[in-house]
């Protein structure tokens, strides 16, 4: 009897070592700096790839390059925060399938100094205005980025911008940005996520917050499988699916950066 149990178990070791294993699926996602500085992805990812047995590749940019990248079929999902960039996409065929996932908000930040005087504002564009007018630094996104894309528009609805030297255009993203506003005593417009990621190594301050046009909602979108052929649009759905979920939303509200909630669920039906 011992004889047989023993073959018995030298033969499942046999069946459970030929048996064959499923490949693991790789999904290639796009995302604005955002949610990688912050810790987000880092924190919600791995959840999802165990439940999928899949591999999420993130390529983590500006929302422009990041919907360049969906545009070309270079990667499969894209996540971004830039909503007239979003609807374009879909309206030019490129992305189906749009879902909200979350926001935040855009808060304008800077020196303990405040050289222009705004600290306690709740007015983005009179803020950017006095910092325009004052002279002070204000380091730019530069980068197409969904930030950036919202401090263009500030700066043209407020009828000023810095100019010459007191204008700094980074080409950079936001944690880098950050960064550089605090080396160099200078305001920047960041989400309040990244911000709060890099405060304590920034020292930057919040000068402006809580005005309406600071809303910040990002959406994911899968790549149109009718326009690149090879795109994995099963796992792309399947990562839109999960981040939208209730468990997807729940962890989202659950992460914190600083000891902080950063991003708020808004997932609803599909538009």
């Amino acid at each position: 009897m011992r004889f047989l149990n023993k073959q018995l178990a030298l033969l499942g070791f046999l069946l459970a070592a030929t048996a064959p294993v499923l490949a693991q699926q790789v999904i290639k996602l796009s995302t604005t700096t955002s949610t990688e500085n912050s810790g987000l992805l880092q924190y919600l990812l791995p959840k999802f790839e165990s439940k999928t047995n899949s591999k999420v590749n993130v390529i983590s940019v500006g929302t422009g390059k990041a919907l360049e990248l969906a545009k070309n079929g270079d990667v499969d999902v894209t996540l971004v925060h830039a909503r007239a960039a979003e609807d374009k996409f879909v309206a030019e065929g490129h992305g189906v399938n749009r879902r909200d996932v979350m926001y935040n908000d855009f808060i304008l930040v800077g020196p303990v100094s405040d050289p222009a005087g705004i600290k306690g504002s709740k007015d983005v564009l009179a803020a950017m205005k006095k910092i325009a007018d004052s002279r002070a630094r204000f380091v730019s996104r530069g980068d197409n980025s969904g930030t950036d894309q919202m401090e263009k528009a500030y700066w043209k609805q407020a009828g000023a911008q810095p100019q010459g030297a007191a204008y700094i255009s980074a080409g950079l993203g936001m944690g880098e940005v950050l960064n550089m506003a605090a080396e160099m005593n200078a305001y920047t417009l960041t989400d309040r996520a990244t911000y709060v990621a890099y405060k304590a190594k920034t020292g930057l301050q919040i000068a402006v917050e809580g005005d309406p046009k600071m809303f910040n909602p990002y959406g994911i979108i899968a790549v149109n499988p009718e326009r690149h052929k090879h795109v994995n649009y099963k796992g792309a759905m399947q990562l839109v699916e999960w981040m939208t979920s209730p468990e997807g939303q729940g962890l989202i509200a659950s992460f914190k950066a600083g000891g902080e909630q950063v991003f708020y669920p808004s997932a609803k039906a599909a538009r």
